[in-house]
């Protein structure tokens, strides 16, 4: 039993180690955040909805986690790439 409990406190060590520079370093993403919660409402709200919509409720459903999807991806590049702005003018990208 306590070498269990050693494991699981030596496993939540490294994580905390792994996981605490990215979170006191990420950027705020206020604006994708609030997506991603909509998203995420949307999505649940789709889950419940009956299923007699002629398979526009399950395509709705499956573009809208597409949607989740990308969001998370989005946020995850943000917080790992230095480099902003994405649709950026040519004259901009070259300051």
């Amino acid at each position: 039993m306590r070498g269990h409990f050693k494991n699981l406190m030596l496993s939540l060590a490294v994580a905390m180690f792994l996981l605490v520079p990215r979170i006191s370093f990420a950027e705020e993403q206020p604006h994708m955040e609030a997506a991603l919660h909509h998203l995420q409402a949307a999505a649940e709200e789709l889950r419940q909805a009956e299923h007699d919509k002629g398979g526009h409720r399950a395509k709705a459903l499956d573009l809208t986690q597409q949607a989740i999807n990308h969001v998370k991806a989005g946020m995850h590049f943000d917080e790992t790439h230095e480099r902003k702005g994405e649709g950026m003018k040519k004259n901009d990208k070259q300051k």
